[in-house]
């Protein structure tokens, strides 16, 4: 993810990349070399006093994000950063907070807020009446580097909460209703994850007005690619389905946000029992590669520093779909619903 803004900065007009910071010296003077020979540091806390950045992008591990966070904010620099926006509640609000009072930008990288297929999704499940039912997963059958970092993002959080964020933050835009109780269940698939550690994991949200969902998310080589991509929704005059053909292994990134086609079906009868309309198939297939939506997300936030857009509902829904997922960690530890 770091890269791939690397080069959205690099690209824009807007901004102007200081320095790159990363634990791996290979890795930062490759991507240096890359970007016309960007400053490369090995210490984040040297790269704030030595630069003093307007901007700073986070795309860290996520048990970071909080003191990295709050450092660029103290530091008086704008930030964007990779969801989950912290560990806990209270630290996400904490630095919502801290944003406001320094009169600084923050976004968070819901990447599926700038893709102009899942906004269509969204819109059309706006469509379909209530309640709606949604149903969602995506589980990664990973092995070398990719189980690699899999196993190092579990060290702080499950693959519910991680990819989670993702997927009820959607949810919560189709209902725009209040979600009211989580509940989920969770396993431990392998003894190479710390014990008290899941790899796969599923939650239940209820909402105020009768909708709800579902989203599911196992990490490692044991998980089957057998529908490992499920987008579907259904309301009471039909359904909306994003299609998965031809998406490739469930470890490549751009499958995570490819679409193929988006498929809306009508409920809709006549007087002898048969379908009214014939399902619609709307192609999504001049959608943006990963690397054409990270850049949408850097214009995003450009065009809040620079307009002053206010962010307030951005930062609230982060907060929220955070006090979800890890109202579904609760649960799976607890084996009870969580009301919220």
């Amino acid at each position: 993810m770091g890269t791939s803004h690397a080069r959205a900065y690099h690209q824009l007009d807007g901004f102007e990349i200081v320095g790159l910071v990363s634990r791996g010296a290979k890795s930062r003077e490759h991507l240096s070399q890359e970007l016309d020979g960007a400053p490369t540091f090995s210490d984040y806390a040297e790269a704030l006093k030595t630069t003093r950045p307007d901007v700073v992008s986070i795309n860290t591990y996520p048990d970071t994000h909080y003191n990295y966070v709050k450092m660029a904010l103290v530091a008086n620099a704008h930030v964007f950063v990779e969801k989950p926006l912290a560990l806990t509640v209270d630290e996400a609000q904490t630095l919502v907070d801290l944003s406001h009072k320094h009169e600084l930008k923050m976004v968070v990288g819901y990447i599926l807020r700038v893709h102009p297929t899942w906004s269509k999704f969204t819109e059309m499940a706006q469509t379909l009446g209530k309640p709606l039912v949604m149903r969602m997963n995506l589980n990664q059958q990973s092995s070398g580097e990719q189980w690699y970092t899999h196993k190092q993002l579990m060290q702080s959080m499950s693959p519910i909460v991680d990819c989670g964020v993702h997927y009820v933050d959607v949810m919560c835009s189709m209902t725009r209703s209040k979600p009211i109780s989580v509940s989920a269940i969770g396993a431990h698939l392998s003894d190479e994850v710390d014990s008290d550690m899941y790899n796969y994991g599923q939650l239940q949200v209820r909402f105020e007005d009768g909708s709800v969902g579902w989203y599911e998310a196992g990490w490692g080589p044991m998980m089957s690619e057998t529908a490992f991509f499920i987008k579907d929704v259904i309301g009471p005059k039909g359904c909306v389905s994003i299609s998965d053909a031809d998406k490739g292994a469930s470890e490549d990134i751009e499958g995570h946000t490819k679409t193929g086609s988006l498929k809306l079906h009508h409920s809709q009868l006549d007087t002898d029992g048969n379908f009214v309309k014939k399902d619609e198939i709307i192609s999504t297939s001049d959608e943006p590669d990963h690397d054409g939506l990270c850049l949408l997300e850097q214009e995003y936030l450009l065009d809040a520093i620079v307009n002053d857009r206010d962010l307030s509902h951005h930062l609230n829904d982060a907060v929220n779909s955070l006090k979800i997922v890890l109202a579904a960690d609760e649960s799976v530890k607890t084996g009870k619903t969580v009301m919220l």
